[in-house]
Formats: structure tokens, sequence, C-alpha cells
């Protein structure tokens, strides 16, 4: 191995380790997206919900289309699996995006959807809305994904009071 090789080597794993370490005051400060790190670590996500024995959802912001809630999508089958999401709404803007189905049986679909699912949630979240772009090597996976995103913001958008929200 090269002298540069072996210093470009030593430099990327000092900055995964610093960004490892990073992690946890990260997700606290709210640098990451919200269910960014629970994807990435397979731990829960610490996102605070709304108060318990709420029945109805609030009132969204005045410029927002979505009620406050959790909303599920349908599952969309692609050719390695079927794809669902679950929007988290808080004050009318998307919060998180959740994923409760997605292929991860095979090696090459976990090392996909780790890298995609991040990258649309975060598009996602940015956007407030299911209009954004596929993620390049994860067509499948991203066209499910955006599908059964638009019908649970769909959802969002006319839910009325009293219908709660919807659950997996």
């Amino acid at each position: 191995m090269t002298s540069r090789k072996r210093h470009a080597t030593i430099l990327l794993s000092a900055t995964a380790i610093a960004a490892v370490l990073a992690i946890g005051s990260a997700e606290a400060s709210g640098w990451l997206p919200a269910g960014l790190l629970s994807r990435l670590t397979g731990q829960p996500s610490r996102v605070p919900t709304a108060a318990a024995g709420a029945d109805t959802p609030a009132r969204p912001a005045a410029n927002s289309p979505y009620r406050d809630g959790n909303y599920t999508g349908p599952a969309y089958n692609t050719y390695y699996g079927p794809v669902q999401v679950q929007v988290n709404v808080q004050n009318g803007r998307v919060i998180s995006v959740d994923v409760p189905q997605y292929p991860a049986d095979r090696r090459a679909s976990q090392r996909i959807n780790g890298r995609a699912l991040p990258m649309l949630e975060s598009e996602v979240i940015s956007a407030q809305s299911a209009r954004v772009n596929i993620v390049s090597g994860a067509t499948l996976t991203s066209e499910a994904y955006l599908r059964s995103l638009d019908a649970a913001l769909r959802n969002a958008a006319s839910a009325t009071p009293g219908t709660g929200s919807t659950g997996i």
C-alpha cells in the first residue's frame, strides 16, 4: 500500500471514529434528522411523542397542509420485498419518516437500504413533501418508499378531528 493510500485510510478511519463518538450528542442537539439514528443503530427512536390520551390530532401550523400525528402508508411490493413508511407530523411539519417494512434479507438490500433510506428521509424532511428525487442505485426502493409516503401524506392532509392518526 502506498504512503498516500495509507494516509487516506487512516484519515478516513479517524473521521469515522469521530462521527461515531459524536452521534449521541448530535441526536441530542437535533443535528441528525429524527429517525435517522434509530435506523442506523437499530435502537428505538427517542423522538418525543404526542401527549397520551390525545384523541384528536393537533391543528397544523397555519401554512401547513398536514395535521399532527403518525400516518402509515400502504406497503408497496418491490422485486426484493415490500416497502412501507410511517410519517410523523408535529406542529404541521414532517419531523421523521420511519420505515417499518423494507427489504433487508440480503446483504445487497441491507447495503442499499442502509444508504438510501436515510437519504430519502432527509430529503423528505427538507422538502416537506413526497416530491423528491429517487436515490441512484436504489430505484425500486425509492419508488415504493415515495408511493407509500405520498399516501401517508395525503392521509395527514385530509385527517379530520376525531379520526385520530393511523397506526401500524
